[in-house]
């Protein structure tokens, strides 16, 4: 007895915890951003609050071998920047995402603030067994909307990378590379990776 009282104490105060906040679709901009320090990956997609779990070590793994060839690319070409999430990136009203690497060119510097990036050039997601659909949906529709000029698409599980440029307002599939290709950029004229580099 003295159980399901503690129990239904607990859920109560979890209720009102829960009514602190705004309820999915609801969230803003603002609401986002006051958010107190977490180590959780934390998205605001359209107003609806999206939590993933920490990243895989393979995961991670891609991540750092495609932050090197990036850099090994744009060394000393004084191209633009590049950075790695978490990082928080605006798309449009109430959109704010965290790609996995974004690149902004020196045309579009002025998007780059202290706090976050508006809008880059490319964007390049690497899919985790939890993040198929929100990459291949979700942000694929956001970052067309918001007009990313390029999309890479990394897929640990088949092994291949998609690159996606945008054309007329839509992303249109500009290479699919698996084993023994060398994936490469429209944007980033020079800019290839081996596949089989990326995923061995």
């Amino acid at each position: 007895m003295t159980q399901t009282i503690e129990k239904l104490q607990e859920e109560d105060r979890v209720l009102e915890i829960a009514g602190l906040f705004p309820r999915q679709g609801e969230w803003t901009e603002e609401n986002y951003f006051s958010l107190p320090e977490t180590n959780r990956i934390i998205e605001l997609s359209e107003g609806r609050l999206v939590i993933s779990p920490s990243p895989t070590d393979q995961h991670q793994k891609i991540v750092v071998k495609l932050n090197f060839y990036i850099y090994i690319y744009l060394l000393g070409k004084n191209l633009g920047e590049f950075r790695c999430a978490p990082m928080d990136v605006w798309l449009y009203k109430n959109t704010v995402r965290q790609p996995d690497i974004v690149f902004m060119s020196n045309e579009h510097k002025d998007r780059i603030t202290k706090n976050l990036w508006n809008i880059p050039d490319l964007v390049m997601e690497i899919l985790s067994e939890n993040s198929i659909e929100e990459d291949r949906v979700c942000k694929f529709k956001q970052y067309q909307k918001a007009g990313i000029s390029e999309y890479w698409i990394i897929d640990p599980f088949l092994r291949t990378i998609e690159v996606f440029i945008l054309e007329n307002g839509a992303y249109i599939l500009f290479g699919k590379f698996g084993a023994g290709d060398t994936a490469h950029s429209k944007l980033l004229a020079g800019f290839q990776v081996a596949v089989i580099s990326v995923f061995e």
